[in-house]
């Protein structure tokens, strides 16, 4: 009986590998698109914040990275 509760302790063991192996690699990019957004808004105010200090600015999308490295290298 002794034997067998030693050998149940490695099985034991890679039963809970495995379970924190599936949990460790879940998908977790739904996450990722609700704080992309937010980052969005987030930039969005700051750029209207920042914005009211010249009267004459009016409101621009954001710019794309392409957009702006495009921008970058017209100036």
């Amino acid at each position: 009986m002794a034997a067998l509760a030693w050998l149940l302790i490695p099985l034991f063991a890679v039963v809970g590998a495995a379970i924190w192996a599936g949990w460790a690699s879940r998908n977790r990019t739904i996450g990722d698109v609700a704080e992309l957004a937010g980052y969005a808004r987030f930039r969005d105010a700051m750029e209207r914040s920042h914005g009211g200090e010249d009267s004459g600015t009016e409101r621009r999308e954001p710019a794309t990275a392409s957009q702006a490295s495009l921008a970058q290298r017209a100036q």
